[in-house]
């Protein structure tokens, strides 16, 4: 399905986030996550099913001062 990742189209065989997520590479990673401009936890990655035309912003945390 087409998905819009961080504004680059993207074309991704993944029924939910958490899928989607270990598809880009993000697995393990600790990030914060988006779809449709709705917050998603962590805890609820597999349950956030996807749709062809989602919009998901990946957001890795900072440090610094």
């Amino acid at each position: 399905m087409k998905l819009i990742v961080n504004g680059s189209a993207r074309e991704l065989e993944a029924a939910d986030l958490a899928a989607a997520l270990a598809a880009l590479d993000y697995g393990d990673a600790v990030v914060a996550t988006a779809v449709n401009g709705a917050f998603v936890p962590a805890r609820a990655r597999e349950e956030t099913a996807l749709t062809d035309g989602d919009r998901i912003e990946i957001v890795s945390p900072r440090q610094g001062g």
